[in-house]
């Protein structure tokens, strides 16, 4: 690595500290040049596999899950801020249970399972991707379960 400033490579790390929503090692740096300081990130790089409906797979992205997570809460009460934490939290399970392959339904059910808890019209939107439902009782069955889940609650 190199100094942004001087493009000297001698440089000190002055500070380290985990950056936990972004997956991330916060470090503060300091050339021995000029001796500026700057911060870099050291994102962890999770090699899981996931498979798709058809069969394929690709490498897990973080990126495609904050998109698909920001499309069904789009007008609602949770926030982009709250959406990249979720996802976060999603990839932070991901990496603690040590999968190295995870099929698009198992993850499209991690994130529904804190959509519920969150937002009940973003889960249904989520839901209607993941789920693919095929009949309108499908969908019906699915808001159902949201409201005897909350009924519940209520009761407890």
């Amino acid at each position: 690595m190199k100094c942004p400033f001087c493009h000297h490579e001698g440089l000190k790390v002055t500070d380290s500290r985990d950056a936990t929503e972004m997956n991330a090692i916060r470090r503060r740096r300091e050339c021995l040049q000029c001796f500026k300081r700057f911060t870099t990130f050291e994102t962890i790089e999770l090699t899981v596999q996931v498979k798709k409906r058809d069969g394929t797979y690709e490498d897990f992205n973080q990126q495609k899950l904050i998109n698909g997570l920001a499309a069904a809460c789009r007008h609602t009460k949770i926030s982009y801020d709250q959406v990249i934490a979720l996802a976060s939290r999603i990839t932070h399970e991901l990496m603690q249970s040590h999968v190295q392959e995870i099929s698009t339904t198992r993850l499209g059910e991690m994130a529904m399972k804190h959509l519920q808890a969150l937002d009940p019209i973003a889960y249904i939107r989520f839901a209607c991707v993941y789920k693919r439902f095929k009949d309108l009782g499908e969908l019906e069955e699915a808001i159902k379960g949201i409201h005897s889940k909350d009924e519940r609650q209520v009761l407890a």
